[in-house]
């Protein structure tokens, strides 16, 4: 087979998969790396050029150079996916069920909070949600409301380690159960608090913060220290500041 009718099988492969909904799209090399790292099953990986794909897995990723060897398919990017990754790569992988993340979620005693963000607009600031999340060691990372937190956009954002952590979209009576701290201005100051190992984390939009319903169904209200006149936060700011505290020594 020449290598033209390679090229041509693999980017007819490509669009076949890509249509399917439980396949997401890992765009770039971080991306591929963490997703292999945590056990996604990568179905499939396109490169713009193969060799320099693999030397940059034994450049940065050593532990995943054999899998990406395995599963590489060299074919032109910019006919496959909206804008090329400056690494050359794109890979397809299966997404989780929703009923084994809710599974996940739910699983008790837990020994790390689950982040709630209540109806977030913004795709980059979920992903580096997701990303200190896996860095914490959090349960996971629940969405209300429109977003998809598996949007290919919020995947790169978070460089693929949604493979690292749980991520969902539930409603408010799917939630795992734990206290639900939320985060408000009027609420307690976090640093005379010691957040509990099963708590859900639940942090409002920079614009509208928590919502009446995710409040009024909160068992403790929680403020970050800030400047006066300071109107707020980037969210993942405000998560990362939360999750240090948690983690940091105990009382």
């Amino acid at each position: 087979m020449s290598g033209e009718e390679t090229t041509t099988g693999t980017a007819r492969r490509w669009r076949e998969a890509a249509g399917r909904d439980e396949l997401v799209l890992l765009d770039g090399f971080h991306a591929l790396k963490h997703a292999l790292r945590f056990g996604a099953e990568v179905v499939l990986v396109v490169a713009e050029d193969r060799a320099a794909l693999l030397a940059l897995a034994a450049e940065l990723a050593p532990d995943v150079r054999a899998a990406v060897d395995a599963l590489a398919q060299e074919a032109p990017l910019r006919d496959l996916v909206p804008r090329v990754h400056p690494t050359g790569v794109a890979a397809l992988a299966v997404r989780p069920g929703r009923d084994a993340l809710i599974g996940a979620l739910a699983r008790t005693p837990r020994d790390a909070p689950a982040i709630v963000l209540d109806n977030p607009r913004n795709l980059g600031n979920v992903g580096a949600v997701v990303r200190l999340a896996a860095g914490f060691g959090a349960t996971g990372v629940i969405t209300r409301g429109d977003l998809d937190p598996w949007h290919p956009h919020v995947v790169r954002a978070g460089a693929g380690l949604h493979y690292a952590t749980t991520v969902a979209r539930l409603e408010l009576e799917e939630l795992p159960p734990g206290p639900l701290y939320a985060l408000d201005p009027e609420g307690e100051d976090i640093r005379a608090l010691t957040l509990p190992d099963d708590a859900l984390l639940a942090f409002g939009s920079e614009r509208h913060g928590i919502s009446p319903e995710l409040r009024a169904r909160a068992d403790h209200l929680v403020s970050l220290p800030m400047r006066p006149q300071v109107s707020s936060y980037n969210l993942a700011t405000s998560v990362a500041m939360t999750l240090f505290h948690w983690g940091g020594p105990k009382a």
